[in-house]
C-alpha cells in the first residue's frame, strides 16, 4: 500500500501540501519563535555561510531544477519541444505570464510610488507547487499539458532570474561571473565531445551552484544549465539514454525529500498580526490579482494569439481547457515570489502585505485550477 502511494502521481502533491500546512500551523503557534529561529540558523559550508532556509531554497532545490532540466531536454529530443514553433509557444506564454501580472500590480498601485518596487512579485510561477498541484488535481491529464506547464514555468523562472539580475541584484560579482562562464564552457566542451562521466558534470554543477550563490545569481539556474550540458546518450549507438537513467535515479529523492523540505521552510508565514487594512491594501490586492488574474490572462491570451495567428501550434492531445487550466495553476507563486518580495521591500508592513497577496493568489489559483481540470475530466467522460 505504501509502495503504491509513492508511485501515484498525486503523492508528491499530497506530501507537499502536508508539509506546507504543517509549516503554517507551526508558524502561527507558540512554537513559531523556534521555527523561525531554526530557519535562520547558519550552516558553515566550504566557501560559504548560509541559513537553513536559504540552503534548502537555494541549494537543495537545485536538484529539482536539475530534474526539470533533464525532462525538458528529453522533450527537446523526443517530444513536442522538437518543433521550434512548440518551443516558441511556452516562451511567449511565459512572457505574457510575466507582463500582464506586472501591469495589473502597477495599475492597482499607480498612486503609491513606494509600492512600485514590488511589480515583479506576481510575475513568478512556483514550479514545484504548480507541478505537484497539477499531478494532484489532474491525474489523467495529457503528458503534453504537463510538459507545457513545465516549459512555461522554466521560462517564467528564468525570466524572473533575469529580472532579479537587472532590477534587484545590487552586488553582482563580475569576477565570479567570469569563472562561472569558464565552468559552463568546460561543460559545453565535454558535452560536445560526448564525455559520458555524469559524476564530472554533477561536480562541476555543484561548483557552479556555489559560484552563482556568491556571485549574486539565483542558484537554481545552475541546475538547469548542468542538466542541459549532460549528453543525451551514453555512446554513439544511442541505445542507453543518460537522461532517462538520471531521471529515474533522482526522481524519488527529489520528490519525496527535497520538495517536502522546500515546502516546509517556504510556507511558514505568521498570519496572526494581519489586519483588514492589510488584507485590502494595494500591495496585497496587486500581488493577489496579479497572480490569480494576471497569470491566466497573460498565459492563455498570449498562447491563444500565437496559435490563432499561426506563429505556433497547439501541442497534440492538449485542448484549450487544458491550456486554460495550466495558465491558472501558473498563478501559484510561493518561492520565487517570496524571494523577490524580500528584495523589493524593506518595510515590514509591505513585506507582510505582499506575503498575504502571494498566499491568497496561490490559493485562489489552486482552487480554480482544480475546478477547471475537474470539469475537463467530466467532459472527457461524457
Amino acid at each position: 500500500m505504501v509502495k503504491n502511494f509513492f508511485k501515484s502521481e498525486s503523492a508528491v502533491g499530497i506530501v507537499m501540501i502536508f508539509s506546507a500546512a504543517l509549516a503554517l500551523i507551526i508558524a502561527n503557534s507558540p512554537a513559531s519563535v523556534d521555527y523561525f529561529s531554526f530557519l535562520q540558523t547558519k550552516l558553515k559550508l566550504p566557501f560559504l555561510s548560509i541559513s537553513v532556509q536559504h540552503f534548502v531554497q537555494d541549494v537543495m532545490m537545485v536538484a529539482f531544477f536539475f530534474l526539470i532540466g533533464l525532462e525538458l531536454k528529453r522533450e527537446m529530443f523526443e517530444g513536442f519541444l522538437t518543433d521550434r514553433k512548440q518551443i516558441m509557444l511556452p516562451l511567449v506564454a511565459a512572457i505574457g505570464g510575466m507582463v500582464v501580472p506586472a501591469a495589473i500590480y502597477l495599475g492597482i498601485n499607480n498612486s503609491n510610488n513606494e509600492a512600485f518596487n514590488g511589480w515583479a512579485i506576481p510575475s513568478a510561477t512556483d514550479i514545484a507547487f504548480a507541478v505537484c498541484i497539477l499531478g494532484l488535481v489532474a491525474k489523467k491529464i495529457s503528458p503534453a499539458a504537463k510538459i507545457l506547464l513545465l516549459a512555461i514555468a522554466i521560462f517564467d523562472d528564468l525570466g524572473a532570474i533575469i529580472i532579479i539580475a537587472l532590477f534587484y541584484s545590487k552586488q553582482l560579482n563580475l569576477e565570479l561571473l567570469l569563472v562561472c562562464g569558464l565552468i559552463i564552457g568546460i561543460m559545453f566542451l565535454l558535452n560536445k565531445y560526448n564525455f559520458n562521466k555524469v559524476i564530472i558534470y554533477i561536480l562541476l554543477g555543484l561548483v557552479l551552484v556555489a559560484l552563482f550563490y556568491m556571485a549574486g545569481i539565483h542558484t537554481t539556474v545552475a541546475g538547469v544549465i548542468t542538466a542541459f550540458m549532460i549528453p543525451k546518450y551514453k555512446d554513439s549507438s544511442k541505445k542507453v539514454s543518460l537522461i532517462k537513467n538520471l531521471e529515474k535515479k533522482i526522481h524519488y529523492p527529489v520528490n519525496f525529500a527535497v520538495l517536502p523540505l522546500f515546502a516546509f521552510v517556504s510556507s511558514g508565514i505568521d498570519l496572526r498580526n494581519l489586519t483588514n487594512e492589510m488584507l485590502f491594501s494595494g500591495i496585497t490586492m496587486g500581488v493577489c490579482l496579479g497572480l490569480f488574474l494576471g497569470k491566466q490572462l497573460g498565459i492563455f491570451g498570449f498562447t491563444y494569439a500565437m496559435v490563432k495567428f499561426k506563429f505556433a501550434t497547439k501541442p497534440s492531445g492538449v485542448n484549450w481547457l487544458d491550456i486554460y487550466g495550466v495558465s491558472i495553476l501558473a498563478g501559484i507563486g510561493f518561492t520565487m515570489s517570496l524571494f523577490i518580495n524580500a528584495l523589493a521591500f524593506s518595510d515590514p508592513v509591505y513585506l507582510e502585505e505582499a506575503k498575504l497577496g502571494i498566499i491568497l493568489g496561490s490559493i485562489l489559483s489552486t482552487i480554480l485550477g482544480a475546478i477547471v481540470f475537474k470539469l475537463g475530466s467530466s467532459l472527457k467522460k461524457a
